[in-house]
């Protein structure tokens, strides 16, 4: 986000100005992370996922920018219906949608989404006729942080019927969409995504059925350690967009749903030390954030982030704790850190996504951070 010495300095004036715990949002960074999809996957038109982080100020930046949305309900849908978003920059791509959201989108002119099931496109028949779908296979989710395909997904066997079913309910099957599973480090599970997708593309085809979009979801990988030594973005896009030009017509629309990779990067979090014991032979810091707060992606992301103090000196193995009043809400027991006392800062970057978003609003009576956008 910024070099040290500036970072530091950015950190002390925000937490004095605010108070902690604290999410920083870098416009720039956010920017940066755009124009990094745009010029490395030209042909991609990216949704944001807003999943990811849903703050209106980050929607807001990203319509300004021209990118489109991912929304997987109504309340989504709302958010960035109101933000300024258009009906025609939307998928909804929940692929287990209720009657109520897909009446939602059909009033609000929503027609683009995804299923995977015979059952969704009776449903999707019902209360938006006429939509355009795109069929969600299975891919494989190998060395992905988050496996998705445990839960959604169809068998690519199953994606031809269910194009033919689509179009027999009076839908427009469109396309295919496919989601290799989050912080996807394995370009592999691309490859083999795209290779299938381009055999279902011609076996439609032969059934007189032209697709013209494929949605590649998201899973792009981020940094989340200064050392991590992963395959990075550049690289990844680059096979990427060597495959999608070898296996799909010209005239193919190409869309995405960044979410991690959009948000990640331009988070800052930082909390302060409210509490120290010994215990279990180790220093025990208590923060003003935690588990239940916007630590929740350790949980529901099976993220882990780097832990970073300003103050310098020694390092000792310890122990990083929420403010609540529960046990489970221990967010690292092994984390190499300086001698702190109450009062001092301990922040952790790259958290933008899958924080703040599943933090519980006031858990055992504590907020997550106050999100500013700088």
């Amino acid at each position: 986000m910024q070099k040290a010495k500036d970072l530091i300095k950015i950190i002390r004036r925000e937490a004095k100005k605010h108070g902690t715990p604290l999410m920083i949002i870098s416009k720039d960074a956010l920017k940066a992370q755009y124009s990094l999809f745009k010029r490395f996957l030209p042909d991609v038109f990216p949704y944001y996922a807003i999943k990811a982080n849903p703050n209106p100020e980050i929607i807001k930046f990203f319509a300004d920018l021209g990118a489109g949305f991912d929304v997987a309900s109504a309340n989504e849908m709302k958010l960035v219906l109101t933000i300024g978003a258009k009906p025609e920059k939307i998928i909804f791509a929940n692929t287990v949608k209720s009657d109520k959201d897909i009446s939602f989108a059909r009033k609000n002119n929503v027609k683009l989404m995804t299923f995977d099931n015979e059952p969704e496109l009776y449903k999707i028949a019902k209360n938006c006729p006429g939509a355009r779908v795109l069929v969600r296979i299975k891919v494989s989710n190998i060395g992905s942080l988050v496996e998705l395909s445990l839960k959604f997904g169809a068998d690519p066997e199953q994606a031809l019927p269910f194009i033919l079913k689509a179009k027999k309910l009076g839908l427009k099957p469109v396309g295919v969409a496919f989601h290799v599973g989050s912080q996807c480090t394995d370009a592999t599970n691309y490859i083999q995504a795209l290779e299938m997708s381009a055999a279902i593309f011609r076996e439609a085809k032969q059934n007189g059925i032209k697709l013209n979009i494929l949605d590649i979801g998201g899973g792009f990988p981020i940094k989340h350690f200064d050392k991590d030594n992963h395959i990075n973005f550049e690289t990844l896009a680059s096979k990427i967009r060597k495959e999608l030009k070898r296996l799909f017509d010209k005239d193919t629309k190409f869309i995405a749903e960044p979410g991690r990779f959009f948000a990640g990067p331009a988070g800052l979090l930082i909390t302060k030390v409210v509490g120290r014991t010994f215990r279990n032979n180790k220093n025990y810091y208590y923060l003003d954030d935690g588990i239940y707060q916007d630590f929740s992606g350790i949980v529901f992301d099976h993220c882990k982030y780097q832990f970073n103090a300003i103050k310098r000196g020694h390092k000792f193995l310890s122990t990083l704790a929420g403010p609540t009043c529960d046990s489970f809400d221990t967010i690292s027991q092994s984390e190499e850190l300086p001698e702190l006392e109450v009062g001092d800062i301990v922040y952790v970057k790259n958290i933008g996504a899958y924080s703040c978003a599943s933090a519980v609003p006031g858990f055992n009576g504590f907020q997550p951070a106050k999100i500013i956008l700088i």
